[in-house]
């Protein structure tokens, strides 16, 4: 498959709201449910649960518009500031962060998580609890020495980051200094948890190919070490699907701190 034909994330303007239906949804055909959904959400909880990871202010820095992964992460960080590359994003964001007519479903994701944490009927406040935690939502700019300039914030806690430099980077170099400026917003100390899939080189959404940087689970290790992360915890889960709407081979989650 010719990559060079593939349209650019955050320069084609991908259209978020398809890519949730595709990728995020409830609907019965929606086969990505294992990788997208549970496995993150899964080892996000375990991860701040077991690693006693919390803090005031947590930073997302991910891809599209999908908040599922959040869910754990308001438990146990007072703020939330959602980062993204386009408008169209924020503006989905926006609309489920203030319950508008037509904002995306959210009832599985919270469902899940309700039932992670022993209240499998309470997905409303897993909700209300998140909502009331995202207090920003934010445009970034990776061609940006500082992504989120001209808003000032302190250096942050967490930072969590689900898919997006596979997106926006054209190779690995560029990978690289874009987690670096990631990195550059965390305090001394300060953790990042990291989505990524393995092996991929595209995304499909609303029939259009988009590019995704292919990389191995060595790159990723490598590069944190580089940028001078301590890997904490790591887990790693074999694609789950078939669905030529995108080819990865497995999604990985790591979890690093930044050295003091």
């Amino acid at each position: 498959m010719d990559s060079s034909t593939h349209k650019v994330y955050h320069v084609d303007k991908m259209h978020s709201r398809n890519h949730l239906d595709l990728y995020f949804s409830a609907k019965e055909d929606m086969d990505f449910g294992d990788d997208s959904l549970k496995f993150p959400m899964a080892n996000l909880h375990y991860c701040l649960i077991s690693d006693h990871i919390r803090g005031d202010l947590a930073i997302d820095a991910s891809l599209g518009s999908f908040i599922h992964h959040l869910c754990s992460v308001s438990k146990f960080f007072k703020e939330i500031a959602v980062l993204k590359c386009n408008e169209h994003c924020i503006m989905e964001v926006s609309k489920w962060l203030h319950n508008h007519t037509g904002a995306f479903d959210w009832k599985h994701a919270s469902s899940f998580i309700a039932g992670l944490e022993g209240k499998r009927d309470q997905h409303e406040d897993i909700e209300i609890r998140l909502k009331l935690s995202v207090k920003q939502v934010l445009k970034c700019d990776f061609e940006q020495e500082i992504i989120i300039s001209p808003v000032v914030l302190p250096l942050v806690d967490c930072v969590v980051s689900c898919f997006l430099l596979d997106v926006i980077s054209k190779n690995e170099e560029e990978y690289m200094k874009n987690m670096e400026k990631l990195i550059k917003l965390l305090k001394p100390g300060g953790h990042l948890l990291l989505l990524s899939y393995i092996n991929q080189t595209y995304m499909t959404v609303g029939g259009i190919q988009f590019h995704v940087l292919k990389y191995d689970e060595s790159f990723v290790k490598n590069t944190l070490n580089k940028l001078g992360l301590v890997i904490d915890y790591y887990a790693w889960q074999k694609r789950r699907n078939v669905n030529d709407l995108t080819n990865y081979t497995a999604v990985m989650f790591t979890a690093a701190h930044k050295g003091e």
